[in-house]
């Protein structure tokens, strides 16, 4: 791999890319927007319909989005874009906003689409694609210039792993993921780092382009903390559930208790055994996975359970970011799964489009801030002050979680 090419992997670089990198970017991209929508042509993914846009529709809002923020985005060229609207140029497709808007469908409406085959799907992406190319070349080297362009970027790669997590929840079988789904690890168990008191700054700060929810970099006193080296794996999580941890109220929150009943929950989603040996379902058949693996598809709420069982918790955001930041050289491992910290959603914008591929606004008292990435997040934007927001309920995503000492 030349090393251009490995820099469009980087995410530390890639918030920083001028048009070259860009454009090699926005092609990666694109070759995996496209593998997802052949592994998906033809498969009926409509069991999962409550809980997931279609795949057609998620990867035309790709699309939709790409030639949305940049070609039709009159304010493009200073740097500046709006979730809630604007003025914005007609699309080249007529029908584009109504089939792709996320403001303009309901979720039902999406899977009852028809109008969109595949071939005109890909018609659409090339054309807005193509335009994009074409503005990228002619667009100024500076921030305001790129803006637009690093957001439909960070948009698209979002995307692939909304893709994922569909193919998981719909049982895509394995052949049709060839090359798109990942190696998970499985990590010796190290010691947890300890962290002494300091003052540290999480978010970022000016320059280069960053989503909207990293734009509050303040000072922060941080009280000393210890934290775990690595996410809590399904070796550790075992041991909870067969402790009897879904049927003990006394590890969970009111919320988290009432999901647990209503759920009828006994052991986390795609569980199919934890004695004996963890089986999951992935993939579309029931796999071993290793104990030594990150647990995975857990809410919120079972995380909290799980710390309080053990006599911990989950860690602060400003906790997870600096020891992201400073603790690798110390065993600090992150990136198996995305991770959940005791923060709560704010109500910023950035926070929307955190959840745009979902088309839903945030919840900030019922959502949480996840931090880190997970095996299928593409790889520039594992960036360790990237935050997203996920619902407390939610177990759909590859997340996580470790632990900190009370």
């Amino acid at each position: 791999m030349s090393a251009t090419a490995a820099t469009i992997h980087d995410a530390q670089r890639m918030r920083h890319a001028g048009r070259e990198l860009l454009s090699l970017a926005f092609i990666d991209a694109r070759n995996r927007t496209l593998r997802w929508s052949t592994a998906f042509s033809q498969f009926d993914a409509s069991a999962v319909a409550r809980e997931f846009d279609p795949p057609q529709w998620l990867i035309g809002n790709v699309g939709w989005f790409q030639e949305y923020s940049i070609a039709r985005d009159v304010r493009r060229t200073r740097g500046e874009f709006s979730v809630d609207g604007g003025l914005h140029l007609a699309s080249i497709e007529p029908r584009a906003d109504a089939w792709f808007d996320p403001s303009m469908t309901t979720r039902q409406q999406r899977w009852s689409l028809t109008e969109v085959g595949d071939a005109h799907l890909r018609d659409y992406l090339a054309a807005t694609f193509d335009a994009t190319m074409e503005l990228l070349e002619r667009s100024a080297e500076s921030d305001a210039g790129l803006n637009n362009f690093r957001l439909a970027l960070w948009y698209e790669d979002r995307c692939a792993e909304t893709l994922a997590e569909l193919a998981q929840a719909s049982g895509l079988p394995p052949d049709r993921q060839a090359g798109l789904w990942p190696n998970w690890p499985a990590r010796a168990r190290r010691d947890a780092l300890w962290f002494p008191a300091q003052r540290w700054s999480p978010g970022s700060g000016p320059g280069g382009w960053m989503p909207d929810n990293e734009r509050q970099l303040h000072d922060e006193a941080v009280p000393e903390f210890e934290i775990d080296a690595q996410a809590v794996q399904w070796s550790q999580y075992v041991e909870f559930v067969e402790d009897g941890g879904y049927d003990d109220q006394r590890w969970w929150t009111e919320s988290g208790w009432s999901w647990v009943v209503e759920q009828e929950r006994r052991a986390p989603r795609y569980v199919e055994q934890l004695s004996r040996g963890v089986l999951v379902q992935r993939q579309g058949q029931v796999q071993r996975v290793a104990a030594a693996q990150a647990a995975m598809h857990l809410s919120w709420f079972e995380a909290d359970a799980w710390c309080r069982w053990a006599g911990r918790r989950l860690p602060t955001e400003v906790e997870w970011e600096l020891a992201a930041c400073t603790g690798a050289a110390r065993g600090f491992v992150w990136g198996d799964v995305v991770e959940w910290t005791t923060g709560r959603a704010a109500t910023g914008a950035g926070d929307v489009y955190t959840s745009a591929h979902r088309s839903r606004r945030v919840d900030p008292g019922g959502d949480r801030v996840a931090r880190g990435a997970s095996a299928v997040t593409v790889a520039r934007l594992k960036h360790p002050r990237a935050r997203r927001v996920i619902e407390s309920c939610s177990d759909a995503s590859f997340v996580g979680f470790r632990s900190c000492e009370l």
